[in-house]
Parts: structure tokens; sequence; C-alpha cells
């Protein structure tokens, strides 16, 4: 209701309202005056009025004071209302502060006030709590029983029946079979890695066999103590008990390791270096515990720069059990199912874990000790070739099924990319530091004695004598072949090739080219043209023709000459050794070799090439023919150095005058010719390098480096004496002195070679002679001469005719017509 119902009900009645509903009321009811006095019903209407209006007044004044009290009760409830409506919106902003509170609480902790978790996550972090706790209950749970089974079956191995420790581990493999199963849904689902526990109670069920194993090792080696194991053992004078014990115990170690392959044949594991026979693995464990206790300890024996004393001992070892296993153990094994392994073998595989251990621990300490970490590598490699010929191999053993042949104990260090470079650098820097020592010390280009040659040279030219320094090199270069020629793997050897032996040949050729160049710079003639030029001391001018003229100047060619010479000799037959053929075929047939082949500038381009092919050329071939062209270019020089000097020398020679000064006067004997002075020095020079030539040089070198210098000094002589004389202009006298002074040319070079044959020596002079005799022919012989050449005859008429007048036939027709229209008296 209303306030304005209200309001209307609260108002007194409306006296006009009730005048007006009366009057109509009496005007319908009495419609006259008349009506009302003559009718009674007026008078009982207004006595009913008043007894209504009397009635009416009674309930008004009732309504009215229950209306006062309404209102007053109202206006209290009313009141008691508005009171609690002001206490519910207190109490409701209070509520909605305290929301807002509650929600900012709800917010994460990493946006929280101070970072601290709201109640929520402090709610959910209990819950994931308490159901990770619930988890690893049920995890320990199943490990316990896992851990109770397995140690179940330890219990049942020491007992009287060892063998019924394998229906328990069987129990266990089950569970574990089945724990996994039920693992593998739950990564199926959760799309997770493997869980943890499957991998654990797989551990579980490994050290169970293991220690099951060892129950049965431990039995056999308290066994085999009493034989003196580890000791050599002297089986025929052990006694039968305990010899009976023995073999019991060794045949219970292989029925359960033949048991164990049949259980574990559904999850094979990869093979480790340690597997092997169970009773032979238990036989090593007393050597391995001396091994520990003799080198892996403080003890004297445990030395790093004497790999040699455990590498001797597991030989050793090896060495005095095998009488045992191939008499006693063999027979053992020929008895089962594991007849088909070599005992003596399988007993030696199981003792190298122990080195590859102890090269594992030591080899990291070696890395800054090259020498020592070189001294052990090749200790390892020593004693897998010491192994190897014992007969040892993989064949018979259980490392067999893996293929290959053994790769050998020094694998553990050379099959590390880091070891390897390490060892190989200290090689490297120890054969550069060598052959600065050899390049560096002051008898290094000294040829070398001939009583230190020895055998050495059985595949090189004895009559060649080297310097010095190219013996050492050679020497040098075979060290470094000694050294990595024992690696089993190419890779390796080809590795060492480029990196440590290539290197050597290679800088000592730069050394002698450098040497080459040097010698060239020093007798150019713009040295000696313009003094400190090429920024040539000036006042050093003299000490360098003194270095590069004369026999010395020859001398410090012919000192290039050998020693290229020699190491190319040597490499020649490096090319041909068995060693180096075998490394070029594999190159050849190897993609991978072949690629690091032709990165290396002195190795030939290999060509690829099937199995069964041979490579063509040697490894060598490269490098033998760049020595080869420094042999050609110090020859070359050779040749050109004494050429050019004996031409300095008769350029005097022929400036004064010539062979005019050796004219006899009229009167004197014609036989009687005197040399002049400017040819003695020529012709000096000529025989000091002949002679040195000669005798420093081989033979076949010393007569091709003669053959090219007399023919080059006929031919200048030839030249500047008759050719370029021009017509009539040798009188006869003249001529006879020119033949003495040729004739004296061809003798001189017989005297400084004496080991060569005469003809030999005088063949390249042959066409000076020819022209020499033509010129100093004198009456008969002279006017045959001149018919035979410039007449009518034939040419075979002529050549005969030469040969019969001046024994040489090695010009030709034309240049002996223009020799002879030199003379004065020819008038043709």
């Amino acid at each position: 209701m209303s306030s304005a119902q209200i309001q209307a009900l609260l108002d007194p009645p409306s006296a006009s309202d009730a005048h007006q509903r009366t009057k109509h009321y009496l005007n319908v009811r009495f419609k006259t005056f008349q009506d009302v006095q003559d009718s009674e019903e007026f008078d009982e209407l207004v006595s009913d009025a008043s007894k209504r209006n009397n009635e009416l007044k009674g309930k008004l004044v009732q309504s009215q004071s229950e209306v006062d009290l309404l209102i007053t009760n109202t206006r209290s409830t009313a009141q008691e209302h508005l009171h609690t409506a002001q206490e519910l919106s207190l109490l409701r902003h209070s509520l909605a502060d305290e929301l807002s509170y509650l929600s900012q609480e709800l917010v994460s902790s990493l946006s929280g006030p101070e970072g601290m978790p709201t109640l929520l996550e402090d709610i959910e972090t209990l819950h994931r709590n308490l159901k990770e706790l619930q988890s690893v209950k049920s995890y320990i749970q199943v490990v316990e029983h896992a851990l109770q089974i397995g140690e179940t079956a330890v219990l049942k191995a020491k007992s009287t029946s060892p063998f019924d420790c394998i229906p328990q581990y069987e129990q266990l493999q089950a569970f574990v079979a089945k724990v996994s199963v039920a693992g593998k849904q739950v990564e199926d689902a959760a799309g997770q890695q493997k869980l943890h526990l499957v991998s654990f109670l797989e551990s579980i069920q490994d050290r169970t066999w293991n220690d099951v194993k060892a129950v049965f090792s431990s039995t056999l080696q308290t066994i085999a103590e009493k034989l003196q194991w580890p000791l050599p053992v002297n089986y025929a004078i052990a006694s039968q008990e305990d010899r009976k014990a023995f073999e019991s115990a060794f045949y219970n170690l292989l029925k359960l390791q033949s048991i164990g392959e049949k259980l574990h044949a559904s999850a094979p594991r990869e093979r480790t270096e340690r597997d092997g026979l169970y009773p032979l693995q238990a036989l090593v464990h007393p050597v391995s515990l001396r091994f520990k206790y003799h080198f892996e300890s403080t003890r004297q024996t445990n030395r790093l720069d004497k790999p040699e004393w455990y590498f001797t001992h597991i030989l050793n070892v090896s060495h005095e059990h095998r009488p045992f296993m191939e008499s006693v153990v063999q027979p053992l094994l020929a008895r089962t199912e594991f007849r088909g392994t070599d005992a003596w073998r399988e007993f030696t595989l199981l003792l190298l874990p122990l080195l590859a251990r102890k090269l594992r621990k030591t080899v990291p300490a070696l890395i800054a000790h090259p020498p020592v970490l070189a001294h052990t590598i090749y200790q390892a490699l020593a004693f897998d070739s010491s192994l190897r010929d014992e007969g040892f191999e993989l064949a018979g053993t259980s490392a067999a099924g893996e293929g290959g042949r053994w790769q050998g104990v020094s694998e553990v260090i050379l099959g590390r990319k880091d070891w390897f470079e390490a060892w190989m650098e200290g090689e490297r820097a120890f054969a550069m530091d060598q052959y600065m020592e050899i390049i560096s010390s002051q008898d290094a280009w000294l040829i070398a004695d001939d009583s230190e040659d020895g055998e050495e040279e059985s595949t090189i030219d004895r009559e060649l004598k080297p310097t010095n320094s190219a013996r050492k090199v050679k020497a040098l270069v075979e060290q470094v072949t000694d050294r990595y020629s024992p690696l089993p793997q190419f890779i390796h050897r080809t590795r060492f090739l480029i990196t440590v032996q290539l290197p050597l040949l290679e800088s000592y050729h730069a050394r002698i080219s450098s040497s080459l160049d040097a010698f060239e710079t020093l007798s150019s003639t713009l040295m000696r043209a313009v003094p400190g030029a090429l920024g040539t001391d000036v006042g050093r001018l003299g000490d360098s023709r003194r270095l590069t003229s004369g026999v010395e100047g020859v001398q410090r060619l012919c000192k290039a000459l050998v020693s290229a010479k020699y190491v190319a000799a040597a490499m020649e037959a490096w090319g041909e050794d068995l060693f180096f053929l075998e490394l070029w075929t594999e190159i050849n047939h190897k993609a991978a070799l072949r690629a690091r082949a032709e990165a290396a500038a002195s190795l030939p381009d290999p060509k690829g090439a099937a199995e069964e092919e041979a490579p063509e050329g040697t490894i060598f071939e490269e490098l033998v023919t760049q020595y080869g062209k420094l042999v050609t270019r110090a020859e070359d020089m050779i040749v050109h150095s004494v050429c050019n000097e004996v031409e300095a020398g008769l350029r005097q020679h022929f400036q004064s005058g010539g062979s005019a000064q050796n004219t006899p006067t009229s009167g004197t004997d014609a036989d009687a010719i005197a040399l002049p002075p400017t040819l003695l020095a020529p012709i000096a020079l000529l025989s000091s390098q002949l002679t040195f030539l000669q005798g420093a040089l081989p033979p076949s070198t010393a007569a091709a480096l003669y053959r090219r210098i007399a023919a080059h000094l006929a031919t200048h002589i030839l030249q500047r004496a008759l050719l370029y004389r021009g017509r009539g202009r040798v009188p006869p006298a003249e001529g006879r002195a020119i033949t003495a002074e040729c004739e004296l040319w061809a003798s001189t070079c017989r005297h400084a070679l004496p080991r060569m044959p005469h003809a030999r020596v005088e063949a390249p002079w042959r066409g000076l002679l020819q022209a020499a005799r033509v010129v100093g022919a004198t009456g008969a012989v002279w006017a045959r001469v001149v018919d035979a050449t410039l007449g009518t005859a034939g040419d075979e008429e002529w050549e005969a005719a030469m040969l019969e007048l001046v024994g040489f036939a090695e010009l030709t027709r034309e240049e002996v017509g223009q020799i002879v229209r030199t003379r004065t008296d020819c008038e043709r």
C-alpha cells in the first residue's frame, strides 16, 4: 500500500459527500414533502439512521484507536526495519570489502603481495604433495617388493642349493616386466619419457643377477686360491679334492651363464668390454686387484713415465697363465656349449679393460707432457704388436660377434680425437725442433764422410755423397715413419703423414730453394754492376763474389744439388716401400682419405680406384718431382756458373788478340807453340771446376754436367775464335795456334777427369777439334780439306775425307766451308 493510499484512509469523511448522498436518497424515496409527512417510513429511516450513526461512531472510535495503534506499531516496525536496513547496508559494504580482499588473496603468488603464495595455492600445493606422497608410497612399495625378491634370490644363491635362486630371479624378472608394461601404458597416456621407476627396477634386476653371479664367483675364487691363483698354477700337483671342487665351481658358473643367456634372450643388452665367460671373469678379479695395488695406488710402481711396467705386467700375466688356460680350462670348456671359445684369448680379452681403465685415468694428466704421452702411446702400440705376435685376436672370444679385427689397447688413446691431436702436435713440434737443429748446425751443409754411410744407403746411389743436413733429414723422416708406422688405422697414418712428415720435406725443399735464390741474387749481373743493389752491403761485395765464384761457388751449388738429389732418391725408395704402397692404395680406395690427400699440395692427386685396382705412381711422386726440379735448377746454375766464369776469363784472351799471341815467328819450330798467359787462367779454372765436380758428384751426374759445360764452351770458343772472325782473317800460323789451344782444352779435360773414358771426355769437343784441325791444316792436308769441302765431292765422300784428314766429322759441310774461308790462304 502506498503512502497516498494510507493518507487517503487517514483523512476524515467528507460531510458534503454524505449530504449529497442523503439528499439523493430522499429525493428518490420521497418525491414530495407530503410523502414525508404521510409516511411513517421516514421516521423509521431517521431512527435507523440515528442508530446507524451511533454504531458507526462507536466503530469509528474503535477504528481510530486501532488505526492509532496500528500506526504506532507500524512506525515502530518501520524504525526497526530502517535500523535493520542500515545495519544490512553496513554489512553489505563490509562484505564487499572482504570479498575484494579475498579476491586479491586468490591472485597467483607470482603477482601476489611480497611473492607469498595464496591460500588457494597452498591448498593446491598440499593437494599435489599429497598425491605425490601417495604415488611415492606406491613406488616405494613396488621397489620394496622388488628388493625383497632380489634379496631372497641372493640368499638362495648362498644356500647349499645355489640354483634355487633362479625361480626367485624369474619372479623378479616377471615383476619388473609387469611394472614395465604398466609404465608403458602410463607413458603412452601421458606422453612422458620412460618412468624412472622402471629404470630403477631394471637396475635392481641387473644388480641382483650380478650379486648372484658374485656369489658363484666367490666360490670359484676361494677354490682357485687353494691352487695358488693368481700365481702360475701347477694343476697336476693339486689334490684331487681341490681339482674336483674347482671344476664343479667352474661348471656352476658356466651353467649360470647359460641360464642367464636364456633368461635375458628377450631383452639383450649391449656388450661391454668387461663381459665374457663368467668363470674367467672370476679368475681375472684377483689379477685386477693386484693391478690396482701396484699401478693405481701410491706405490713406487705407479709412475706416469713408466707405462711399460703395467703393459709388461699384463703381457706376463697372459703369457704365464696360457698353459693353464690351454691345458686345464680349454678341456673344461670343450664339455659345455662354450666349446667354441678359446680360453686363453678370452682370458686375455678380459685383462685388457685393466689397461684401458689405466689409460683413461692417466692420459689426461699426460696431455701437458708430450714426451711422456708419446712414450705411452708407443708402449701401447708395442703391447698390441706383442699380443698379436702371441696369436691374440677376437676370433674364439665372446667379442667375436662384433665383427672386424682387434683395434688394440692403443685405440683407447687414438680413438679420442683430442688425445690423438695432442700427441700428433707434440710429435710435429718435436720433429720440427729436430729439423731446425739439423739445418742450423755449423756442419749442416758439409759433404758427409763416406765412413758414415753404413748400410743405410742400400737403396740410394752409394756414389752420391750428401750433405750432413740431407743425411740427417732423411734419418729424421725415417724416424718419423718408424714412429707412426705401427698405427693400426690408415686415417691416423694419413694425418700423421700430412701433418708431421710432409712439412719436414717441404721445409727442406724450401730451404734448398731459398739457398739457390740467394746464390742467384748474389751472383746476378745487377749485383756485380751496381754494388749495393737489392739491399746488399757494398762492403761485402767482395765476399759475395768469393762466395759465388770459383770452386767455392760451385761447391755451394753442388751442396744444394746433392742434398736435393739425395732426398729425392730417398723418397723414390720410400715410395716403393710396402708401408707407403699400402697407405697410398688405401688413400686411393677410400673417399675420406682422398679428401685429406687432395688438400695436401705435396701429395699427388689421388684417383679413385676399385679395391682390386692398384693406384698409379707413389705417394711421394709429387715431392720427388719438386725435388727433381731443384736438382735440374742446381745443375743449370752449375753449368751457367762454370761457363760464365770461363767465358769471362776468355774475354780478355779474345780481346788481347787471342791466338795471334801464340803464333810462332819465322825461323822457329812450328811445334814449339807457347801458350799466351791470358789462356792459362780460364783453362786452370775449368780444370779445377771439373776436378771438383768429379770428386763431389756421382759419375753419371758429373758426366752429364761435363757434357753440358764442355758443349757450351766448345760452341762459345768455336764462335768467338773462328765463326765470327769473318773471311780471310786467320793466317796459317795462327790457325796452327788455334789448333794447339783447342787441343789443349780437350787435353785439360782428360787430365781433370781421369776416371772418365777419353772418348766420352773428348765427345763434347769434337766439333771444336774438327774446326781447329781444319783451320790449322797445312800442306797437302790443307789442300785436300779445301778440295773436299769446297769442291764437287759428294757429302759421303766429304765426310770420309774429314774422318781421314782431321779425325772428326761433327760439323756440317757448310760450317766447315765457313771455317775454311777464314784462312787467308783460301782463294775460293
